[in-house]
């Protein structure tokens, strides 16, 4: 099982709008969010731009998909792969700690 990252005001998120609303002329891209309100660590209220730098309205309660869920059929954001990446290292360096705190031995 993956491990959740909280979402926090400010982080930066990727953002796909309603496949029946969207109107990005280059699908592959996601749009730019940032978090501005948090209602749990998956559901957000962001504030973000079109691939022009326009603000799209309406976006709150937006699904926030965790390492591993499937992509939901409506709108919803997610992590970037970096930010994907840093919670696993950190995790990682979370068990090595551990296990040494538990007299083990550490893991690469």
């Amino acid at each position: 099982m993956q491990r959740i990252i909280s979402p926090t005001v400010g982080r930066k998120v990727w953002y796909t709008p309603d496949p029946a609303q969207d109107v990005r002329t280059d699908k592959r891209q996601p749009y730019d969010a940032t978090i501005c309100y948090v209602w749990s660590d998956r559901m957000v209220n962001l504030s973000v731009s079109d691939h022009n730098g326009r603000l799209v309205p309406g976006t709150t309660s937006v699904q926030l998909m965790q390492p591993g869920d499937e992509t939901p059929n409506g709108a919803y954001c997610e992590w970037m792969p970096y930010q994907v990446g840093q919670a696993e290292r950190a995790q990682a360096a979370e068990n090595r700690l551990a296990a040494q705190a538990q007299g083990g031995r550490p893991t690469p």
